[in-house]
């Protein structure tokens, strides 16, 4: 077999196309052989040279890119299982891919995860929000708390799983993925906030600060949903309806007088 995929990765190469898209002619022709002669090799299939090119660290192609199938594997196992189940040959696995493919188009584990926190974190879609942000502070802090919360609650879940890990691991993959993601994520949040810290609207905290406030309630809010949930009931607000009571909760702690906000509706309990 290890002659057919060579033929086939040597026909694929000349003809610029992925080997699933070269005719068995062609692979014939670049093997010295007759089509028929091939068929007989492959036992009346080419399913079985695909998987041959795929264990020689190849992808044969005719469906989507590894680093495409990889991500999303890779992502799913995280939500199943937690990054600590994340390994190449377990998202190979599912992927039906080969390990050093994996290790071509990610250099790697870490290289692997951060890939799908890319995809599937806030990152993305707050990039696209900083990109052109709301002018009123309000808008803006409401327009971050969904986009956070939807990247937390979406499916497959891996927000919660990379909050999971770092906490529990302060110096495991979550952590590094974090440390690469944070320069960006700073940035977007920077260009979304501080505006209106120097037009006077929000207070002149300390930028980490800033973020804390906005964001460490909620999260630990989303975390906490799944145990509370059975034991409140009913009692406990919907994600919708939480969201907009910390967003309210940051505008009162943070906004100053004058600031372009919306009068809001007093939390439960309050006056």
């Amino acid at each position: 077999m290890k002659d057919l995929v060579t033929a086939a990765l040597a026909a694929a190469g000349e003809r610029g196309q992925d080997v699933a898209d070269v005719p068995l002619t062609a692979i014939a022709a670049a093997a010295g052989i007759s089509r028929s002669t091939l068929l007989r090799r492959l036992g009346g299939s080419r399913a079985a040279l695909d998987e041959a090119v795929r264990r020689a660290g190849h992808d044969p192609g005719g469906r989507p890119p590894v680093r495409e199938r990889a991500v999303e594997a890779a992502a799913w196992l995280v939500a199943e299982r937690g990054l600590g189940a994340v390994t190449l040959d377990a998202v190979a696995d599912r992927a039906e891919c080969s390990v050093p493919s994996l290790h071509t188009v990610f250099e790697g584990r870490d290289g692997l995860l951060a890939a799908v926190f890319e995809q599937y974190g806030p990152l993305p879609d707050l990039e696209v929000l900083a990109a052109d942000p709301p002018e009123r502070l309000e808008d803006t802090v409401r327009a971050l708390y969904r986009t956070f919360v939807a990247s937390f609650t979406c499916e497959p879940r891996i927000v919660p799983a990379v909050f999971g890990d770092l906490f529990s691991r302060p110096d495991g993959p979550a952590a590094r993925v974090m440390t690469a993601s944070l320069p960006r994520l700073l940035d977007c949040l920077g260009r979304l906030l501080l505006p209106h810290v120097e037009a006077g609207r929000l207070r002149p905290l300390p930028f980490p600060v800033l973020v804390q406030l906005l964001f460490g309630p909620v999260v630990t809010h989303l975390l906490l949903r799944p145990v509370l949930s059975p034991v409140l009931g009913a009692a406990l607000p919907a994600v919708e309806e939480a969201t907009a009571l910390f967003a309210d909760s940051y505008l009162r702690a943070v906004a100053l007088p004058g600031a372009d906000c919306a009068d809001r509706t007093p939390t439960r309990g309050e006056p």
